[in-house]
């Protein structure tokens, strides 16, 4: 993930958290609500900010080290 992703991503979950605590949210039914505004939230500034660059947040890159073979055994 990018820097972008991963602060939209932190965006949600914490605007998410804040939502189901302001709400006293509990159970996973209730908290399905606050996390729809949450995903609302973090889809409305990451629009925005593609709308001022011009330039996309999500990317196909993925940080995580490549697999190394496992040797097999004969």
């Amino acid at each position: 993930m990018s820097e972008e992703e991963l602060i939209f991503t932190a965006l949600a979950e914490l605007s998410t958290r804040r939502i189901a605590e302001t709400d006293k949210t509990e159970g996973l039914e209730a908290n399905k609500i606050p996390a729809m505004k949450g995903e609302k939230i973090a889809k409305d500034a990451r629009n925005a900010l593609e709308e001022k660059t011009g330039k996309s947040v999500v990317t196909g890159v993925n940080y995580l080290p490549k697999k190394r073979s496992l040797k097999k055994l004969k």
